[in-house]
């Protein structure tokens, strides 16, 4: 918290305006008033966007001073998301909370802090989203471990983080239910860990440990709440059950399995239309389901039969229209059609026509600075790959990150012979080139048609789709 001290006069000088003297009042049992405010440094927008369930609120537009409050007259407590685009988080409300944020879009995670009635539960929230987040960065490594290694660093993990649940909870008095999404932002992603590991490690070391596991490896199953409607637009609950249904259909098949089969994925639908009975929730984890799939599997057929089956199951229109609209994407990406022409530029803020660079068959891989493990990683990956064919271009695309904040991560290593070059719109580059994952990489002709647009170099048959 140290580092956001510096943000604090700002915010406690919009609380000393007087705006929240209603802190201090006494409210009736049918007063849901609440009000949320703040400042944004460095504003992208010029507004401040209020969702509930992907549903948009309210949008609260900035003054002069790029600050911003807005006054609910009946405001329902429960988890809500604020947004200024493209970066978002969550933000929780008890009745009467009167919350200040403060916001720094260059890091937009990183400078969250909030003040006001009801902070303490709010910066409770992010304390564990960035700690998680950290250690998210580091898993690459961490799966590649035995069992034995593997269940000690996530158990000594969850160990820490149980220390700053408890410290909190202790100090505050907080609501059931906010204990209940509390307690869910220290366990899901722990029990996430446990649920990948099995596949990832599969994947990364061609190792089977199904066996190796514990008899109790998989009790935390019995303590899930998976019809629990707070949950239905939490991240970390969603992303827990995904890969619960990846590795249930990954273990009944003892490891020897195609994650991405039609057969498997139709299956993980089924799977989630039976355990989970709340339609919010699993229209959210059919969706999740959907976009995954999507990402991996470049068979229109199995496209078409995949998504015939999302539908029929998936009652949420929005959602249904999302996932077609990316199917339509990935029709574009088929063998022999061409990438769409993007804006890119070169270490020196120079645009760069990609078409030019393609003068022979080429992989493209993308890498952010967020992600310090994987951009190690697969630079050092692409480096032993170049060295074994130096005949094939590797281009690292860089997406999310600033212009500044991707040359000075540049600065750091000697990236040797692979071209270097930052996407100016990240969000184009995601919708028509349909990169969703930051492992996605895309094998391009000599002529710049597409030879296999949906590759990932850490796959131990990468190889085979190179000349």
């Amino acid at each position: 918290m140290i580092k956001k001290l510096h943000l604090l006069p700002s915010v406690l000088a919009l609380l000393s305006l007087g705006l929240f003297t209603s802190c201090d009042k006494k409210h009736s049992d049918e007063d849901f008033t609440a009000y949320f405010g703040g400042e944004v440094l460095n504003p992208q927008t010029n507004y401040v966007l209020f969702l509930k369930d992907n549903e948009v609120i309210d949008t609260i537009f900035l003054d002069k001073k790029n600050r911003f409050l807005h006054k609910f007259d009946s405001l329902t407590p429960g988890l809500y998301i604020f947004k200024h685009q493209p970066e978002y988080q969550y933000v929780y409300f008890d009745k009467n909370d009167s919350l200040m944020v403060m916001i720094n879009s260059k890091d937009f995670d990183n400078s969250i802090v909030f003040c006001g009635r009801g902070d303490e539960k709010n910066n409770y929230l992010m304390e564990m989203y960035l700690s998680n987040e950290k250690d998210r960065s580091n898993m690459y490594d961490v799966f590649f471990r035995n069992s034995k290694d593997f269940i000690k660093n996530i158990d000594s993990s969850y160990a820490l983080r149980k220390k700053i649940y408890e410290k909190h909870k202790s100090k505050n008095e907080w609501s059931v239910n906010f204990d209940t999404l509390a307690l869910a932002s220290l366990e899901l992603p722990h029990y996430y860990k446990k649920e990948v590991y099995p596949y990832a490690h599969k994947f990364i070391a061609g190792e089977n440990v199904i066996n190796d596991l514990p008899k109790d490896y998989y009790n935390h199953r019995k303590s899930v709440d998976f019809n629990n409607p707070t949950f239905a637009n939490f991240y970390p609950y969603v992303n827990y059950v995904t890969s619960l249904l990846n590795n249930i259909t990954f273990t009944e098949k003892k490891g020897d399995i195609d994650e991405f089969a039609l057969e498997n994925n139709i299956k993980k639908l089924n799977i989630a239309d039976t355990l989970i009975k709340n339609n919010k929730i699993k229209n959210h984890v059919l969706n999740g389901l959907a976009l995954r799939y999507l990402m991996e599997e470049q068979n229109m057929f199995n496209n078409s039969a995949f998504i015939k089956r999302f539908l029929e199951l998936s009652t949420d229109k929005k959602m249904q229209n999302e996932i077609t609209t990316i199917e339509n994407s990935i029709n574009k990406l088929a063998v022999g059609n061409k990438l769409t022409s993007e804006k890119f530029v070169n270490e020196k803020n120079e645009p760069i026509d990609l078409s030019k660079l393609i003068t022979k068959e080429t992989v493209i891989f993308f890498c952010n600075t967020n992600i310090q493990s994987h951009l190690n990683a697969v630079h050092k990956k692409a480096f032993t790959l170049k060295q074994k064919y130096p005949n094939i271009n590797f281009i690292a695309i860089n997406i999310d990150d600033t212009y500044e904040e991707w040359g000075e991560k540049l600065k750091e290593f000697d990236h040797k012979n692979i071209i270097e070059i930052h996407a100016v719109n990240s969000d184009a580059i995601k919708e028509k080139w349909a990169v969703y994952k930051i492992h996605r990489s895309i094998i391009l002709n000599a002529d710049g048609t597409i030879k296999n647009a949906f590759v990932n170099l850490f796959d131990v048959n990468f190889e085979k789709n190179l000349n």
